[in-house]
């Protein structure tokens, strides 16, 4: 096996057990001798985990290559630590060969260090350790002289020197734990490097089992609400929450109740604890210096914790600001946003935010990482985090800024959450694809259950997590509970709805002495009345975040067209052309923008069509049914068939922000139809 082939088998058994380290945290590198491409000549190189990637996923374009006779070299020409950011860009000139990822801060830690192997890891066991009062004094006393202390010192090219002291001081020792950060081994070899990083982490683990208090979190002053009540009054909170947390701009949300969460948030301490804010540099990083905790019982009235969260935000935004305001100086970037990413409410959960789902659920699961700690810490001393300045050090690094200049720009529909009705087939799953390709959180929901899942599995195939594209949810536009329960769990999946596209429907091509007061019903309950449903739950959701929002109609060319053999299809339709103007009135005054979309022949990958309503066309018209869609294409003006595509390129135009000054609108998606011209 190559000496990447090992480097990326060691990272990725280290980084798929969440006690090892903490999702895209910590790094690892290996030392090795290969020949030069110019001279032959053999050279020394370290291949080490690159800036951004994920231990757990990582791939050989992840890692970044370095000389070593370079890297170095850097000792020499160190200005000192007061300049030591500037040695970052220094390590793109000990860079070898093409390609391959930046190098990151920690490049000095693994360069330095006289060892074959180096890794570098956040777990929580360390880093409760690593945040004790008496850390020192934990660590001589749970692993003798094998692990050193190194007292807290920012990332950089300085700790790589201390650490390289330090291994050559104590030859006997296996690695280190770095005050207020994390830990720190080497070795001979990838399996020992290995070893011996599981051997603090595990040994770590032990000693606070052993010897840690029972409740390190104090006694339980707050029940634990039972499991529907309390998602239920989650998804009551969540779109408050996340307005509130979109303040500077917006946010994600993700929801999370485990058992860690639940039980800090019951404890007496946890008010004390959480106001400490974490201290490992990846956690505060996402987490922002401290989390906003409602000081309100779980029995507290719904109006009561909605009042209170919001004095509380304002609260949070004051604090914060001073927080910036303390520490920055003329050359610190400018404040980000003042919004809390992580909100505590007790007997709930725990609400995350950030510019995606993905980023908003690693920002919990940092969180729980931080609660860990923190149980660590105070089972066995007290929790003693870096100091605030240092915190606000690293979150206005210039360094960090680099970073996030770097990020590719959002997509149009980042951080929007969309809903769309029918979208297990046709237009709706056209949409939801394109709605999905364009950044949005997309919540596929249809009475085929079956059928919204495949769509959903298909728009989040691509991702680290599927759900944190999209879910399926099922849902009968005419019941009025199953569209306040589908949009509850929206709301749970991703903090609220902001972009509704109501596209369920079904069709019967009847002429009107055949058409039974059923066949009446079912149209309008489908499509008049299930609009009707899904704009009134999603509008509540909307008007309460306070973020504005979107609600497109897929109404028909048939809404203005009076065509023969459909009275109930077109009449329901008509219902709906109707809804949007009178919604456009009502919620403008929220943001809230409503459009409508008049397609007319979507015959291929329609769900209606092959329902048995393209036989029926086909007979009133005199055409085969496969020639449908030619048919419809050669009565428009630009003898073009219509696509379910089309009509999700439609909905994106609507809602991409280029049309922020249009509501109440119908846009005709018929290739062309000169009856159906809006008048």
């Amino acid at each position: 096996m190559s000496i990447v082939d090992d480097l990326l088998k060691r990272c990725h058994e280290l980084g798929s057990d969440p006690r090892n380290t903490n999702y895209a945290g910590g790094n690892a590198s290996a030392k090795g001798v290969q020949p030069d491409p110019v001279t032959g000549g053999d050279v020394e190189l370290m291949w080490v985990k690159g800036s951004g990637g994920d231990l757990g996923t990582l791939k050989e374009s992840g890692l970044a290559v370095l000389r070593l006779d370079r890297l170095r070299a850097l000792v020499n020409v160190y200005p000192g630590v007061e300049r030591e950011d500037e040695m970052v860009a220094a390590f793109d000139f000990c860079l070898h060969g093409k390609g391959g990822a930046a190098p990151s801060i920690d490049t000095a830690m693994h360069g330095l260090v006289d060892a074959a192997h180096v890794d570098h890891l956040h777990p929580d066991s360390g880093i409760a350790i690593a945040t004790s009062a008496d850390g020192e004094e934990l660590t001589r006393r749970i692993f003798g002289d094998r692990v050193v202390w190194v007292p807290w010192r920012r990332p950089g090219f300085q700790l790589g020197l201390d650490i390289a002291a330090i291994k050559k001081d104590n030859p006997q020792a296996i690695g280190c734990v770095l005050g207020g950060h994390g830990v720190t081994a080497w070795g001979d070899t990838s399996e020992e490097c290995q070893a011996n990083s599981l051997d603090i982490i595990r040994t770590a683990e032990a000693y606070i089992a052993e010897h840690g208090r029972p409740d390190p979190f104090g006694a339980v002053v707050h029940e634990t609400l039972p499991e529907a009540e309390r998602r239920e009054r989650a998804a009551a909170l969540f779109p408050l929450i996340r307005g509130l947390a979109s303040t500077d701009r917006p946010q994600v949300g993700h929801y999370t109740d485990s058992p860690e969460v639940l039980d800090f948030v019951a404890r007496a301490e946890h008010p004390r604890l959480a106001a400490l804010g974490t201290s490992c540099p990846d956690h505060f990083l996402r987490t922002k210096v401290r989390p906003l905790v409602l000081d309100l019982p779980p029995t507290a009235s719904l109006d009561d914790v909605k009042a209170r969260l919001r004095e509380l935000h304002e609260a949070y935004r004051e604090e914060y600001r001073a927080y910036y305001e303390r520490y920055a100086t003329e050359d610190s970037p400018a404040m980000r946003g003042a919004d809390p990413a992580i909100v505590l409410v007790p007997g709930v959960g725990m609400f995350s935010f950030g510019k995606d789902k993905q980023t908003a659920r690693v920002a919990g699961e940092f969180y729980v990482n931080a609660i860990n700690v923190m149980r660590g810490a105070e089972a066995l001393s007290t929790y003693a985090p870096i100091a605030e300045s240092e915190k606000f050090r690293i979150e206005y690094w210039e360094l960090e800024e680099a970073k996030l200049r770097r990020m590719p720009k959002p997509k149009p529909l980042a951080t929007r959450v969309a809903f769309v009705t029918g979208g297990g087939s046709g237009i709706g799953a056209a949409t939801a694809r394109r709605l999905a390709a364009e950044g949005a959180c997309v919540v596929v929901a249809d009475r085929d259950a079956a059928a919204a899942e495949k769509v959903a599995a298909e728009l989040g195939a691509s991702a680290l997590r599927a759900t944190d594209v999209a879910i399926a949810v099922a849902a009968d536009v005419t019941d009025e509970a199953a569209i306040a329960a589908a949009l509850r769990e929206a709301v749970l999946a991703f903090g609220g709805v902001d972009l509704v596209v109501n596209n369920a429907g079904l069709s019967l091509s009847k002429p009107l002495l055949e058409t039974t007061v059923a066949d009446w019903d079912l149209q309008h309950d489908v499509m008049a009345r299930g609009s009707f449903l899904v704009s009134r739950e999603a509008a509540r959701i909307m008007i309460e975040q306070a973020m504005g929002g979107d609600v497109v109609y897929v109404a028909s060319k048939n809404a203005i067209f009076a065509g023969p053999n459909n009275i109930a299809y077109s009449a329901a339709k008509a219902d709906q052309a109707h809804q949007v103007r009178l919604l456009a009135a009502e919620l403008g005054e929220h943001g809230i923008r409503v459009n409508g979309i008049n397609p007319d022949g979507v015959v291929r990958g329609s769900g209606i069509f092959a329902g048995g309503w393209g036989a029926k066309r086909a007979a009133v018209y005199g055409v085969p049914e496969e020639k449908l869609g030619e048919y419809y294409a050669q009565r428009t003006l630009l003898k073009r068939e219509v696509l379910p595509e089309h009509v999700a390129n439609a909905v994106f135009a609507l809602t991409g922000g280029d049309l922020t000054h249009t509501t109440g609108l119908h846009v005709p998606v018929d290739a062309g139809v000169a009856a159906a011209f809006l008048r």
